[in-house]
């Protein structure tokens, strides 16, 4: 329930009041209905004009509280969807947000319009007007016209993600609850200045950056918040947006633990298994305790204690104030620093300065020498990048050596 009230916060409503009822799920209303009618009652009294449910309705239950009421209901999913809407700035995170609420309005449609033409409740005018299938056809054409949209985004993003993978450069992404410090973590470790907020969902699309960690080079992504019951079609919209975390190397995991005990392992819960469901499990994860500033040093020890079983050898920091950050870096080159040395040799002609360039810009350790109208360079790098120099330098009749 608090993490409604947030949610519902972070949507920009002020919210009256909170009623929990455990039972099994009504077909009528989904409470009982001397609960909806208690509720009936409180919108009389409080002027109420919008009831949130932490469920999922069924079109029929939120017609008929809609009846009941007279205001508006909508469900967690509605909710995160109008919070999304607030949140997104960049073209892509809107048409994803279009699309999911299309993709909910569509599994719903052919209900709505039947429940609307029995007399518009709020929530569903308008839709009397409409034939059943001309109203699906309509809002299909619109997914459709979605999907061309995104997968035209999408492949731009490939062919920046394959830009990427070709520099040889590692990739990492920050994941993590929603506002667990992702943003704060990623302004503080490259100097940027991504929006950063205390509400839910700051950020609905990624961030990449170059960052030097010891010498060597890392590509560092920002990611969207994951959240306890992310609806599986919100999951399924921002699938390109998730895939910066399936095509990394490294997964940095933010956990907020200035938070009780039983929210940080709930929420750790979540992530580990949303990770899972978007088909990163198989990438390796450091876990970060962010927030210790907001702690003493014995509450620290006993959630530690507690979530060993979770997170084991967790760093813990402060993203704000940047403490522990030489223990994370040093966690993360252990994860990153995989690279070979290699060196080889060219003469020295129009094609032999822009390879030397390329290397050079691509490389955070390497040495030149200039010999016998030729050079020789000598550097670090992955195995990959080492491959496609090797490729380069043989194409100019150039001599190779690794190691």
């Amino acid at each position: 329930m608090n993490e409604l009230r947030n949610l519902a916060e972070a949507a920009g409503y002020e919210v009256a009041d909170s009623i929990e009822q455990v039972r099994p799920p009504d077909p009528r209303y989904h409470i009982g209905s001397g609960k909806a009618k208690e509720i009936a009652d409180l919108v009389s009294k409080y002027k109420i004009e919008k009831l949130i449910f932490g469920n999922d309705l069924k079109p029929v239950q939120i017609y008929n509280l809609a009846k009941l009421t007279g205001v508006e209901v909508i469900d967690r999913f509605q909710l995160i969807l109008e919070i999304f809407v607030r949140r997104a700035s960049t073209r892509e995170a809107k048409l994803q947000i279009d699309l999911a609420r299309s993709r909910y309005e569509l599994a719903h449609a052919k209900e709505k319009v039947r429940l609307a033409k029995m007399g518009e409740q709020p929530g569903f005018h308008g839709l009397g007007s409409y034939e059943v299938d001309v109203y699906h056809e309509t809002i299909q054409r619109h997914v459709n016209n979605i999907q061309e949209k995104l997968r035209r985004i999408r492949v731009t993003r490939d062919l920046h993600r394959d830009r990427r993978r070709k520099l040889g450069l590692p990739l990492i992404s920050l994941a993590g609850y929603t506002n667990s410090g992702k943003s704060t973590l990623f302004n503080s470790i490259t100097d940027e200045n991504v929006d950063v907020g205390s509400g839910l969902f700051t950020t609905l699309s990624t961030t990449t950056r170059a960052v030097d960690i010891f010498g060597k080079t890392v590509l560092l992504t920002d990611t969207v918040g994951f959240i306890d019951q992310l609806p599986l079609t919100l999951i399924e919209a921002f699938r390109s947006t998730l895939e910066e975390t399936i095509f990394s190397d490294l997964i940095i995991l933010i956990v907020d633990v200035g938070e009780p005990e039983p929210d940080v392992e709930r929420k750790v819960s979540v992530c580990l298994d949303t990770i899972q469901k978007i088909g990163a499990g198989g990438i390796p994860i450091i876990a970060v305790l962010n927030k210790i500033d907001l702690i003493r040093g014995d509450e620290f020890e006993s959630k530690i204690d507690k979530l060993k079983y979770l997170i084991p050898n967790a760093v813990p920091i402060s993203a704000l104030h940047k403490t522990n950050f030489h223990m994370l870096k040093q966690e993360i080159l252990k994860h990153v620093e995989n690279d070979v040395r290699s060196s080889f040799a060219l003469p020295l002609g129009s094609e032999s300065m822009p390879l030397l360039s390329w290397v050079l810009e691509n490389t955070s350790r390497h040495e030149v020498k200039y010999e016998n109208e030729g050079l020789r360079v000598s550097f670090e790098s992955s195995p990959q990048f080492a491959d496609r120099v090797r490729d380069r330098v043989e194409k100019l009749g150039g001599v190779f050596e690794l190691g």
